[in-house]
């Protein structure tokens, strides 16, 4: 029997949905409080900028997914480049734990937030809700992909709707003396602090995996990143004006990860705190679900090309993918003991990193892309003059951030090396059981 492309393909909205659902859920609630306390009332500038290098980013990945569409998403790009060897392997681990990390720190701040609607607020309850969003993202992931794109389009419609709302309302109310750049702090702050900001761009590289589930990649999915990023830029950019023009940079920053919540209270009253709280379980929920999407394909995609052993592409009972469970083991492992506000810039760090390796591996073949030179170049310079300037402004001044970040990129060299040096990754790769 013949699967209809209505059944079997997402369309551009529901692709770039998932990646809205993964940027929106990853970085608004959490990372106002961060930025604020490095960039000030500027924290908008700062989102504009992270918002242009994404997009640099998200230039150099259509090229890439339109001539390489794979499930393998952002890996395929890296060994287009420099080939299967130890860079891309290194590359993939070091996105494998990325992406655990980054998926379990957004399912902690659902666990916050759902401790805070439905318990005492206590660390056990938060705890618990962490784990079981999880559980039940990885159960949406293991039905397919239609399930994760319609589960994202309604989570993505609720979230974008309220805040958009909340955005018009503290605009319209806000004080504008609160954002004069004569408060602002000097320009070295404000680009080190993109580096946090972009924290809540990461989520768009996930959409470079939804290219085995297109019909037409090679158009859509240009299509769908830009529209992504496009949706994600305007919302930050319109938030970060409303809650620094409500609230002081210092009341920001003691509100922590209820920035919004907070800044809502004023015009919505008591109601709009919890408004917000609950949009706040909508888009975390939603970036879990996202976050946990890629593990099934790159790791079915990354056994073929002989990356991962061949464990990792088994699928349990036809259906549940070895790489996708064993990430979410990861994730409820970090969720549950560990701190990871403490590690958020880890994230960024260890993305900017790794989306700098796959321009600068689309750079040697950019002939076969048509991508301009130029706006590579651009994207790969910015994207290191940022990370560079926060590892020597903020992160050199974090010994526990500077220790985790050595120890995942160490990790990571030890599992690529470790595995190929066994000679299993020279045998014929293993086919996912159906």
């Amino acid at each position: 029997m013949t699967t209809t492309p209505e059944a079997r393909y997402l369309s551009v909205r529901q692709a770039a949905f998932i990646g809205v659902g993964a940027m929106v859920g990853a970085g608004i609630f959490a990372l106002l409080g961060a930025a604020g306390e490095v960039a000030g009332a500027a924290v908008w500038v700062s989102f504009l900028l992270a918002g242009v290098i994404a997009a640099l980013q998200g230039y150099s990945f259509a090229k890439l997914g339109a001539r390489y569409p794979s499930a393998g998403g952002l890996l395929e790009y890296v060994a287009k480049g420099f080939g299967n060897g130890h860079i891309t392997g290194i590359t993939a681990w070091l996105t494998y734990a990325a992406n655990a990390i980054v998926t379990a720190m957004v399912a902690v701040s659902f666990g916050s937030y759902a401790s805070a609607v439905f318990a005492d607020e206590s660390a056990a309850w938060a705890k618990f809700f962490a784990a079981l969003v999880i559980v039940v993202m990885t159960g949406v992931n293991i039905v397919g992909s239609r399930l994760v794109a319609s589960a994202q389009t309604v989570i993505v419609y609720v979230v974008v709707g309220i805040l958009v709302v909340f955005a018009v309302v503290t605009l319209v109310n806000m004080d504008p003396s609160l954002l004069a750049p004569s408060g602002y702090p000097p320009l070295r702050d404000i680009v080190s602090s993109v580096a946090l900001t972009f924290f809540a761009f990461l989520g768009f590289g996930i959409i470079t995996f939804t290219a085995k589930d297109l019909a037409n990649p090679s158009r859509q999915l240009p299509r769908a990143m830009f529209l992504a990023l496009s949706i994600a830029s305007v919302i930050y950019i319109a938030i970060a004006l409303g809650v620094f023009g409500t609230l002081t940079v210092d009341e920001v920053i003691s509100s922590g990860d209820t920035a919004l919540a907070v800044a809502a209270e004023p015009s919505l009253g008591r109601a709009g705190y919890y408004l917000m709280a609950v949009t706040a379980l909508f888009a975390t929920a939603g970036a879990t679900n996202a976050g946990l999407y890629p593990a099934a394909g790159l790791s079915e995609r990354l056994v073929e090309t002989g990356q991962f052993p061949g464990l990792m592409a088994r699928r349990f009972g036809g259906r549940a993918s070895a790489g996708l469970l064993i990430a979410a083991v990861a994730c409820i492992l970090l969720a549950l003991f560990f701190n990871l506000d403490a590690i958020a810039s880890i994230g960024s760090a260890v993305a900017l990193l790794i989306f700098t390796f796959i321009t600068a591996a689309h750079f040697r073949v950019r002939a076969e892309t048509g991508a301009s030179a130029a706006v590579l170049t651009i994207a790969i310079a910015s994207a290191g003059i940022v990370l560079v300037t926060f590892v020597l402004t903020t992160l050199i001044h974090e010994t526990a951030s500077v220790i985790t970040l050595l120890a995942i990129l160490a990790l990571s060299v030890a599992l690529d090396f470790g595995w190929k040096r066994t000679g299993a990754a020279r045998a014929r790769p293993v086919r996912p059981a159906h």
